[in-house]
């Protein structure tokens, strides 16, 4: 076995790899303090610094005002988030639009309906999620409308935003975040699970607009509350230590690279490499998802048969090649290239692929 293979996991996914052999350091001794970064205290003056300049390199790169925007680093993984937005924002007799684009956008939908009513503003379900819908039903003066910018599961991706006027727009980035530029100032509310772009398992970022929070439900459990952690510059409780201290290596790493536009730029060369292949396949390997509703990040796709498909994934690993496998909703094949994957994991897949046809 090789010191790295080429990691086309999901989630938890590849991190970038002077990240991995930096943050080995940061476990054993944490800036010369001789304890780790899970040992320090999260009051000592050395977390604080790591910690306000991970949220300070997360604004930098997507734009933002620290001024007009916070950064809170919670617990409970995206899907908290779930139950915690209409539980904030989701007043009694008002209504919130959810675009609904696959298992995930489900999920929310299933906690919203617990705190008030819930309009589909839009679904592509009845055609197995394999795009992106173009025209929303919106509500007037909802509370929110709510996406989710990526689908892992099915290999989808929003390329447009619904226009919301002064309806707050909310989405769940948890598979594609940092990896493109995007207007994010058009969002109130941006919440991500680290564990496919940006960092381990174990932390969700939440970017919150402040205003926003001051218009929040007040009656709410503490650590639901998000004007409880905005207060406290997300500090109110002892926080994911590790993960956000990796989550800080990556901002840096993503700064190095040049800024969101040329890992944007690195992401797009990877996805036309692999896409450009399957399409010319003549149907071997068949993208699930449709052409303009593609996602940079998960790239579905099916063989000929299902026993191909298992063949195809078990010779992958033996390839140095792991993670191809769909997940287990949907099946067939998945490769998850996030920005942490390089284009030379990219052009080996391409090549196995290229080789596995010729055979079978």
């Amino acid at each position: 076995m090789p010191e790295r293979v080429f990691n086309f996991f999901a989630g938890p996914a590849t991190l970038p790899y002077d990240v991995v052999k930096e943050a080995a350091k940061g476990v054993v001794n944490f800036e010369n303090m001789g304890m780790s970064v899970m040992e320090i205290s999260h009051r000592s003056a050395q977390f604080d610094r790591m910690f306000c300049e991970t949220q300070k390199n997360m604004l930098e790169i997507m734009g933002l005002s620290e001024d007009e925007y916070g950064v809170l680093f919670l617990g409970g993984g995206a899907s908290t988030q779930f139950c915690a937005l209409p539980f904030n924002f989701l007043k009694d007799s008002m209504t919130a639009d959810y675009v609904v684009t696959g298992g995930w956008s489900k999920k929310a939908v299933k906690e919203a309906k617990f705190f008030g009513n819930v309009n589909i503003a839009a679904s592509s379900e009845d055609s197995n999620f394999s795009f992106i819908p173009k025209e929303f039903n919106l509500t007037k003066e909802a509370a929110y409308v709510h996406t989710t910018s990526n689908n892992t599961l099915v290999g989808t991706q929003i390329k447009d935003f619904p226009e919301t006027g002064d309806v707050p727009l909310v989405s769940d980035m948890s598979s594609d975040f940092l990896s493109r530029k995007l207007d994010f100032g058009k969002f109130s509310l941006i919440y991500a699970g680290a564990q496919k772009n940006i960092g381990p398992s174990g932390v969700a970022a939440v970017v919150i607009r402040r205003s926003w929070v001051e218009q929040a439900r007040k009656e709410v459990p503490t650590m639901l509350s998000y004007a409880t952690h905005l207060s406290k510059n997300s500090l109110f409780n002892t926080p994911p230590s590790f993960p956000v201290y990796v989550v800080g290596l990556v901002m840096k790493w993503i700064l190095e690279q040049g800024g969101i536009s040329a890992v944007e730029a690195a992401n797009n060369r990877k996805a036309g490499l692999l896409y450009s292949y399957m399409d010319d396949s003549n149907d071997f390997y068949r993208g699930t998802a449709e052409k303009d509703s593609r996602s940079l990040m998960n790239v579905t796709f099916r063989l000929p048969s299902e026993e191909l498909e298992k063949k195809f994934i078990a010779e992958g690993i033996e390839n140095d090649l792991f993670g191809l496998k769909g997940h287990r909703s949907v099946g067939g094949c998945r490769a998850s290239i996030y920005n942490a994957m390089p284009y030379e994991g990219v052009e080996a897949l391409v090549e196995f692929m290229k080789k596995f046809k010729a055979a079978n």
